[in-house]
């Protein structure tokens, strides 16, 4: 299924290639080689290393924004190699967002001088922002910063108001990417995920100089919600729940504050997708889990009127959440016992902890876990208890 909409090309920055060294090695006279055959002469290394070589960098590494920092955008022929120079820096080196941002407005400020280059600067942030795994929360903060920094505001809008506008092309056609196929579905929670950010980062300034979010987005999330939850496949509720976990909280105070009960009524959506959608069983327990997070109050605790700081000696639970390990005799163990350093040290020690299982878990040995795969096959008799008392109680509520 088409998207409906043109993207624009993604910009490729020219790669700079490191000059041969082997122009400079001298060509070995063969005449006299072979005038010659009776002396044997040792064999002369000739070092193909330089000591005017570039600077090594791995393969993969981008270097070219890193060079030309200080330079501004001297050593760059076009603004938009310039935006994916830096959006791709920040990708590999999130922490360099406090000491390089202000810089990097500057220089935009000097360069985004018209509505086609602004236009193309949102373009190109919105991209990166949609496009590449785990920068839409970098992507949000980029996007809050330079709302307020560029001092270009056109007719056509300022960088906030052309933001918005490249979102809401992908908002109006919501309801036929949750229902397309892979691409489009994965292409539209990648859009979904970095507008929940974009509510949670992009700071609005009144008139009289609060500080508020964009009601435009809570209203989206809304509607994107709606979308997702109409159209029940599995990877649609996966993204429900990562949007609810990232913004339910915030969403469900700024409905309180306004009197209304959206969030109730995305919760009684749930329950009815759990009741009768075909998704997986892995994905029901999913939605379970979140009605649990939002009954126990997103899971924020209420502070005290006076604060204190939890210690061992004075919060009966400061150990409940902590891990527990085992030591090579298979005894368990916590930070709550007193050799806890001493064991800690052993555990980290030995080798060879899971010899037959990669880092994600995946099985290398080639052959399937007998117990492993029963658990696969049934129900965690304690989740079993809760999903059937949900049921009962959901069952409840709807004849009455």
């Amino acid at each position: 299924m088409s998207d409906g909409f043109d993207r624009a090309p993604e910009p490729t920055r020219p790669q700079r290639a490191p000059p041969s060294s082997q122009d400079n090695i001298p060509p070995q006279n063969s005449e006299s080689a072979m005038a010659k055959p009776q002396v044997v002469v040792a064999p002369v290394l000739m070092s193909k290393l330089s000591a005017n070589a570039p600077e090594f960098y791995p393969s993969g590494y981008s270097s070219n924004y890193t060079d030309s920092y200080e330079d501004g955008c001297e050593d760059y022929p076009t603004l938009p190699e310039y935006v994916q120079d830096f959006l791709n820096h920040l990708t590999e080196q999130p922490g360099s967002f406090e000491t390089e941002i202000e810089q990097f407005a500057e220089t935009l400020n000097g360069w985004v001088t018209t509505d086609d280059a602004l236009q193309e600067l949102v373009e190109l942030i919105y991209q990166q922002a949609t496009s590449i795994p785990n920068f839409s929360y970098m992507g949000a903060r980029l996007c809050n910063y330079l709302s307020h920094h560029l001092t270009i505001s056109p007719q056509s809008g300022n960088f906030r108001q052309l933001l918005l506008q490249r979102c809401r092309t992908e908002y109006e056609v919501k309801d036929q990417a949750a229902k397309g196929d892979e691409v489009t579905r994965k292409r539209f929670h990648a859009f979904v995920l970095f507008l929940g950010e974009l509510y949670l980062n992009l700071e609005i300034k009144g008139t009289n100089g609060q500080v508020t979010r964009a009601d435009i987005l809570q209203v989206g999330l809304r509607e994107l919600l709606n979308a997702l939850f109409s159209n029940p496949m599995d990877d649609n509720l996966i993204c429900a729940v990562k949007l609810l976990k990232l913004t339910g909280s915030v969403l469900e105070d700024a409905w309180k504050e306004k009197g209304k009960n959206d969030m109730e009524e995305i919760i009684q959506r749930i329950e009815n997708v759990v009741l009768d959608a075909n998704c997986s069983r892995d994905v029901k327990q999913m939605l379970l889990k979140l009605v649990e997070l939002r009954s126990s109050n997103w899971g924020r605790v209420h502070a005290t009127s006076t604060y204190r700081e939890a210690t061992p000696e004075n919060d009966p639970n400061y150990f409940m959440n902590e891990p527990t390990f085992y030591t090579s005799d298979g005894v368990p163990f916590t930070a709550a016992d007193p050799d806890y350093q001493e064991k800690y040290q052993e555990l980290l020690e030995r080798e060879d902890f899971f010899p037959d299982y990669e880092e994600n878990g995946t099985d290398l040995s080639g052959a399937g876990d007998p117990y492993l795969d029963d658990i696969d096959d049934e129900m965690d008799p304690e989740i079993e208890e809760a999903y059937e008392k949900f049921c009962l109680e959901s069952e409840r509520k709807r004849k009455q």
